[in-house]
């Protein structure tokens, strides 16, 4: 087989930079390891920034997230006495909207045929060749035999445990990383969220954040040392963590209910440079991770795509070798402001193990002043609905 862009992973990044591509006329192929419902059963965030929103309304897929998503004009921090408001909506003129993750990638799998973009599900054994020639391909496996696909381009969506960073040579490479000393422990249920926007609570005991998928399903998280076990925490137990943490105001209105699921994630921040190699390309998770603290994780691999689209377009309908070229410096500069936010809001509202009784009263100082000064809050604010592209 042979096309213009060969696509490696079919989650949010790798749909959008097909359908944008194709929205130009452009030849894309996706190439997923996984099955589709497996694509569709992963649990992911739903916080998305007006960049997000915008692409899929530019693509005419919008239509079932205006009418399904929560739109919200502000957010929550909480001190485990009181809830600080951020109030997006005034403080900058935009909001976000909450939307599953899953949903989106539903809307955008659901109109490939239609939109001709092909994804090949359960590809097994995906490799990448002579990604510095100016003939690349990849291999694959599926139904016993191994399959072909040359392209001008390959695009790495594959997240951060997929072949396409592997397949950078270390020597023109730097990984950053920064490993969090704990993870969240959260919890899905059908039970109505205990307030209509989220709640980022820093507490003596550790973080919590509530988060909603709907009206009627709740997300909850807390914060737990990397070693503890979601078996050790039976929902009675969860329920009662997350109402002291979330305080007397907020912690009342929790409605408990048995758990659709539970899990446990690590956090790091992570950042890959050079985003492009030869005629390779990475987006999204293959070439950065951010705590969720902020909600930054799909919406930057949006912007990515939004700027490897631009360029691959130009490269394309006017031969503009620059925008290829521009690519890694282009999307690496919003990147890491969106990582500077994460980790700034992580050491704000999370314990960390060597923090002591200063340390403890330099985050209550922050709260308090972050409660008292539009100066901040404004800060805060136009970061989480997301920088100017």
């Amino acid at each position: 087989m042979r096309t213009q862009v060969a696509i490696v992973g079919a989650g949010p990044a790798g749909l959008l930079l097909g359908h944008l591509l194709r929205a130009e006329g452009l030849e894309a192929v996706v190439v997923e390891r996984a099955s589709a419902d497996y694509v569709l059963g992963r649990i992911r965030a739903g916080v998305l920034e007006r960049t997000t929103t915008d692409l899929m309304d530019r693509l005419g897929l919008g239509e079932r997230m205006h009418r399904e998503a929560l739109p919200h004009a502000g957010f929550h921090l909480a001190d485990g006495e009181r809830l600080i408001r951020i109030d997006i909506a005034a403080l900058t003129g935009r909001q976000v909207m909450v939307y599953g993750q899953t949903e989106l990638t539903r809307d955008l799998m659901d109109a490939a045929p239609g939109r001709g973009l092909e994804i090949i599900y359960e590809a097994g054994d995906v490799a990448l060749h002579d990604v510095e020639s100016d003939a690349p391909y990849l291999t694959y496996s599926k139904d016993g035999r191994e399959h072909r696909i040359e392209a001008e381009f390959i695009c790495g969506c594959d997240g951060f445990h997929g072949p396409s960073r592997q397949a950078i040579p270390a020597r023109v490479a730097t990984a950053y990383e920064k490993i969090y000393p704990f993870g969240w422990l959260g919890i899905l249920a059908d039970v109505p969220p205990c307030d209509h926007e989220l709640i980022y609570a820093n507490h003596e005991r550790g973080f919590a954040l509530a988060s909603m998928r709907s009206e009627k399903r709740s997300r909850y998280y807390i914060q737990v040392p990397l070693e503890e076990r979601v078996e050790d925490w039976p929902d009675d137990r969860l329920w009662d963590e997350l109402a002291v943490r979330f305080g007397p105001e907020a912690g009342a209105r929790i409605v408990r209910g048995p758990a659709l699921e539970k899990s446990i994630a690590p956090l790091r921040s992570f950042v890959f440079e050079p985003m492009r190699h030869g005629r390779l390309m990475l987006a999204g998770d293959s070439a950065h991770i951010v705590p969720p603290t902020g909600a930054k994780g799909l919406n930057l691999a949006a912007s990515d795509v939004f700027y490897l689209s631009d360029a691959l377009i130009g490269w394309f309908g006017r031969c503009d070798a620059d925008a290829i070229a521009g690519y890694s410096t282009r999307a690496l500069a919003r990147i890491w402001k969106a990582e500077r936010f994460s980790w700034q809001l992580t050491r704000l509202m999370h314990r960390f193990p060597d923090n002591d009784a200063f340390d403890r009263r330099m985050q209550l100082a922050d709260l308090d002043y972050i409660a008292s000064s539009v100066a901040a809050q404004t800060t805060i604010a136009e970061n989480y609905v997301g920088l100017p592209l």
